[in-house]
């Protein structure tokens, strides 16, 4: 179910057949209503503290996603209120693993998306970071 208006969808298969994605983006969203703005998320359970997936940058984003997917709810949406995400990647072999979670759980959702490869995150032991910003229809 689309919310917003997706301005130029496509999907990866399609943009960059020989990356072997699927993720389901777009160039543009016109959105309104309630603005909710995520902390970028890492492999971490937000109840226990607990890091997971050392060593698994696809566990990781795994673990991400599921924490975007529960902030949302608490805030009172859903995965299909989100109009951009950001991807940050310590290494860019790490890339199709994390992409492959990522269109996964936001299959239909066509977010404007953004990857960076940065240096590093805040603790050594984090391989993805993923931050979301999100809009609530009134």
């Amino acid at each position: 179910m689309v919310v917003h208006k997706r301005i130029r969808q496509f999907n990866t298969k399609a943009t960059y057949p020989e990356q072997n994605l699927d993720n389901d983006l777009c160039q543009a969203v016109v959105a309104r209503g309630s603005l909710v703005f995520l902390r970028g998320q890492i492999g971490q359970n937000l109840d226990t503290s607990e890091n997971v997936g050392i060593g698994d940058a696809g566990a990781q984003a795994e673990q991400a996603m599921a924490n975007i997917a529960m902030l949302l709810k608490e805030a009172g949406g859903e995965l299909e209120h989100i109009t951009k995400i950001t991807i940050y990647l310590i290494d860019p072999r790490y890339r199709e693993a994390v992409y492959r979670v990522v269109g996964k759980w936001l299959k239909g959702v066509y977010p404007v998306s953004t990857g960076i490869v940065v240096s590093a995150l805040a603790r050594p032991e984090w391989l993805v970071e993923i931050d979301a910003t999100a809009v609530i229809p009134d």
